[in-house]
């Protein structure tokens, strides 16, 4: 079982962080932020087309040097693909063999999560488009799920952004 991560640990000491959320939850705002304190290279992760092979390529990412930010990784495949699609094109050995190069490369996962209202209104708010608020429920659950599945192996660490002061999320 992998140690627990403490929300006031100094994120600048890890060499790899793969930060993961629904969409408007606040990974972006926080990795931008990373990125100006401390000199992470930036890799937005988009959504993959599905012709690419996920494995291949996100250990290529992660075989980048340097210290590297993945803002959304792998595993919003496991969450997005079954919502939308009906299925993952990952297994969860396939996952959980990327999240072991990602703590090889002395990463940590965070969590980025906010209540399905919260996400909602700052979505509205950056471009006037949401998914409905039961289908953010489906991501924002999707999400504890996999990530309470992954603390058991790997370390972890939860951001709830519901009370950020901020404006929309980027």
């Amino acid at each position: 079982m992998a140690a627990p991560v403490n929300a006031e640990q100094d994120l600048a000491s890890y060499r790899t962080l793969a930060i993961e959320g629904c969409d408007g939850a606040g990974k972006s705002t926080l990795a931008r932020r990373l990125v100006a304190q401390h000199g992470f290279t930036l890799v937005h992760c988009p959504p993959t087309p599905d012709h690419l092979e996920l494995t291949h390529h996100y250990r290529t990412l992660l075989d980048r040097p340097g210290r590297l930010i993945l803002d959304r990784c792998f595993l919003s495949e496991l969450i997005y693909g079954p919502l939308f699609r009906g299925r993952s094109r990952l297994t969860w050995q396939q996952a959980l063999a990327l999240a072991g190069h990602v703590t090889q490369r002395d990463g940590l996962f965070i969590h980025i999560t906010a209540t399905p209202p919260a996400i909602h209104a700052r979505l509205m708010a950056r471009d006037g488009h949401a998914l409905p608020i039961a289908q953010i429920t489906a991501l924002v659950c999707g999400y504890q799920h996999t990530f309470a599945m992954l603390a058991a192996h790997m370390p972890v660490l939860t951001i709830d952004t519901t009370t950020r002061a901020s404006g929309p999320a980027g």
